[in-house]
């Protein structure tokens, strides 16, 4: 064999090392992303439903105070009323939507 020839095959002995290598890096760095994804989604998912059950919340006294405030009128709306339902909905599909949520993750 050459010079050339030894050359060559060190050159594409290295590279070859040096991109099983960074293939190496690579797959751990999304095993661990992977890992810590559904953690990472549950806490999110809690974020937005907190925020979402405050603002419920929110809405609620809001609307609480106006019927105090003047019975009459919020007993003929029935937008109050639909407004309502639909916070006691959601309230329930973030439920269920948490539920699955943990059994899936566990």
């Amino acid at each position: 064999m050459t010079n050339s020839d030894f050359l060559l095959k060190a050159a594409i002995k290295k590279v070859t090392e040096k991109l099983n290598e960074i293939v190496v890096e690579k797959i751990e760095e999304a095993t661990n992303i992977a890992q810590d994804a559904p953690e990472k989604l549950k806490k999110e998912f809690e974020m937005l439903k907190d925020s979402i059950i405050e603002e419920a919340a929110r809405m609620e006294t809001e609307v609480s105070k106006v019927r105090n405030a003047d019975t009459s009128v919020s007993n003929q709306d029935p937008y109050l009323s639909d407004v309502l339902k639909e916070i006691k909905d959601i309230k329930g599909k973030i439920d269920h939507l948490n539920i699955s949520i943990n059994n899936t993750i566990q």
